[in-house]
């Protein structure tokens, strides 16, 4: 699932660290979840939200499959 963590986490100027800590994980747990080796559980996803004032859906982008 893409993500636009990294962008937004940019726009306001916060670095990995920062964020990680804003919103209660680790650095290593924001680098996977932008880099989109890690997909957060629900609640993570809804803070991650939250906290730039998106929706979840501005924030995760679900690509779906192709119909045929």
């Amino acid at each position: 699932m893409e993500n636009r963590v990294e962008e937004l986490r940019k726009a306001k100027s916060m670095s990995q660290e920062e964020f990680a800590r804003a919103i209660r994980v680790s650095r290593q747990t924001v680098s996977s979840i932008e880099t989109g080796k890690y997909n957060p559980s629900l609640e993570l996803a809804f803070t991650i939200a939250d906290f730039f004032d998106q929706t979840i859906e501005e924030v995760f982008l679900h690509e779906r499959g192709e119909k045929q």
